[in-house]
Order: C-alpha cells, then sequence, then structure tokens
C-alpha cells in the first residue's frame, strides 16, 4: 500500500515509518521538523519512502500528496497537556483543524487510522477499568483536542482509532518528557526523584508496539474498521510509586519520595482495559521491564537537553 504518515519524523513516526517500509509500503513522509531533528536519516536509502518537508495545515500540500494514498496515518500533533496549554492556537489547528482537513480531502476508499490517547478518560471512577465504552472526560487541552479529533475521523467512516496508553523506549525522535522515560532517566542520572500524588495510576505502551499496533490495524482494518482500540500493556496498570519500584529493580541506588505538600498539574489517575484489542489478535512485544532496561542503556548516549517538546 502507498501510506501518507504527517508527523513522520516525530517520537512515533520515526520508529513507525521504517517498520511499514520493512513491511513492503510506500511511504510518503511529511513532516515540519521543528525539532530540528534528524530522524528518518537511516531510511532516505529505501526507494519506496518519500519525504516532503511541509506543514500538515498546508492545504495545497495535502491534497497534492493524499491523491495517490491508499491510506492516511495523521501524526502530526503538539503532544502533550504542556506543550498544547503553551501554544494552544497552534495546538487546535494542528491536532483537529488540519485532521478535519484531511478528512475533507481524502476520498471515500481512503483508510485513515488515527493515534489518539486514552488521557480522555481523564480522571476513572476507582477500582473500575476505563474500557472503549467508558464516558471520555479530558481534563486537559491536549486531551480535549484529541478527542474531537476522534469523534470527526469515526463519524466520517473507514477509519480507525488508536487510543495510545502513555508511551515509552528509544525513538530516533527522542522524548523525556513521557513519564516512564523521564523516571528512568532521573533514576540514571540524577538518582532521585521527588513524587507528587504517587497513587495516580496510567497505562504504559512502548513505542515499538504503537507501531505494531498501526501494522495491525492495517492488515485487519476490514473487522476492526469503525472504533476506537485501547493500546496498552495489561499488565501494566501502575501508580507512578509501583513505577518507580520497577525503575530501582534495575537502578538499585535509585531514591524516590512522596512530597507531603504539593500536587501535579497533571491530574490523570485512570485504569484501563486493553481486552478489545487483544481480543483481535494484537499482543504487544515489550515488556515494562524490558523498555527500561532500554532506556538505561539508551541514557549512556543522550542528555536531557537535546530531547524534550518544551
Amino acid at each position: 500500500m502507498k501510506i501518507l504518515v504527517t508527523g513522520a519524523a516525530g517520537y512515533v513516526g520515526s520508529v513507525l515509518t521504517p517498520v511499514l517500509l520493512n513491511a513492503g509500503h510506500e511511504v510518503v513522509a511529511v513532516d515540519n521538523f521543528m525539532y530540528n531533528q534528524s530522524s528518518l536519516l537511516d531510511c532516505c536509502y529505501n526507494p519506496k519512502l518519500t519525504v516532503a518537508r511541509g506543514d500538515t495545515r498546508d492545504k495545497n500540500l495535502m491534497a497534492k500528496l493524499m491523491k495517490n494514498a491508499d491510506a492516511v496515518f495523521p501524526l502530526a500533533c503538539l503532544t502533550g497537556a504542556p506543550l498544547c496549554a503553551k501554544d494552544p492556537e497552534s495546538a487546535r489547528a494542528i491536532l483537529l483543524d488540519a485532521v478535519k482537513m484531511i478528512l475533507g480531502l481524502r476520498g471515500k476508499d481512503q483508510i485513515v487510522i488515527f493515534p489518539t490517547t486514552n488521557s480522555g478518560y481523564g480522571v476513572g471512577e476507582k477500582g473500575k477499568e476505563c474500557t472503549e465504552k467508558t464516558p471520555l472526560r479530558p481534563v486537559s487541552l491536549y486531551g480535549k483536542l484529541k478527542v474531537d479529533a476522534e469523534n470527526a475521523i469515526l463519524d466520517a467512516g473507514n477509519s480507525i482509532t488508536l487510543r495510545l496508553a502513555t508511551a515509552f523506549g528509544v525513538s530516533p525522535r527522542m522524548r523525556l518528557d513521557l513519564l516512564v522515560n523521564d523516571f528512568t532517566y532521573r533514576a540514571v542520572v540524577d538518582r532521585f526523584v521527588v513524587l507528587f500524588e504517587a497513587h495516580f495510576h496510567r497505562n504504559y505502551i512502548h513505542v515499538r508496539d504503537i507501531a505494531k499496533a498501526f501494522i495491525h490495524g492495517l492488515n485487519n482494518f476490514d473487522k476492526m474498521k469503525g472504533g476506537p482500540y485501547n493500546v496498552g500493556l495489561s499488565d501494566a496498570n501502575l501508580t507512578k510509586l509501583q513505577l518507580c519500584q520497577e525503575i530501582k529493580k534495575q537502578v538499585p541506588d535509585f531514591y524516590f519520595v512522596e512530597a507531603a505538600v504539593g500536587e501535579d498539574p497533571d491530574k490523570r489517575d485512570y485504569i484501563v482495559s486493553n481486552a478489545k484489542i487483544e481480543k483481535t489478535g494484537f499482543k504487544p512485544d515489550v515488556s515494562l521491564q524490558a523498555g527500561i532496561a532500554e532506556l538505561i542503556k539508551g541514557y549512556q548516549v543522550i542528555k536531557r537537553n537535546q530531547y524534550a517538546n518544551i
């Protein structure tokens, strides 16, 4: 297939693009390279890759690139609550308006697979797993825009949305502002972290398993289309305290303590069920423990100031 990927040089896109190429697909990779990243350089040898340096908000560019695409993966995004709060106008234009524009440009047979976020669940009910039928109650502008975009995509039809758990793992366009990546970095470099509201739960998924979920959705599109799917590790619905305990198993001198005062501005707290996508045959490959081990090695290579969204 010929697949148009926006945000192809981002944290997920720079892992997904070579996976798609290795599976035999043609990829048209769109990115504005806003972080001056060099991801995708390792793919440029592949004749099935086309790189378009541009902005997903550019209607003329997108209309041209979408003409011959079989599928569109709209990854372009200002990712995360802090970045969206810093620039709300650009966040809306990229996360929502550009997605609606893509829906208006596409042909009736063009597939859309969209990565949204399980942060749309906001604050879950105590002791209850969030399923795809759980009401969405996002607590940030980022979450609200992602939910609005998901609704638009599902209403348009011929689509799948992937409600991704908090991503982790090494990527060519690395991010250190993700919870597992951040805490592991602090364990390796700072040797300590102070936790706020350490009882808050999150679910997690490795970035390579996110790429695997896109391939799975593409290969099983006819039976999966029309709905959202939670994508996470079912054995990794962990509190922040439990996450630190997992990291300490591999970094023994890591010290962490819960602050007696103060609070986390990110109020997300939920347990997620991934049963729906698992019933379609999807199974993640990378455990949380393997991802932590990978990150520990990666942090011998990189330093914090090179890799952040904000």
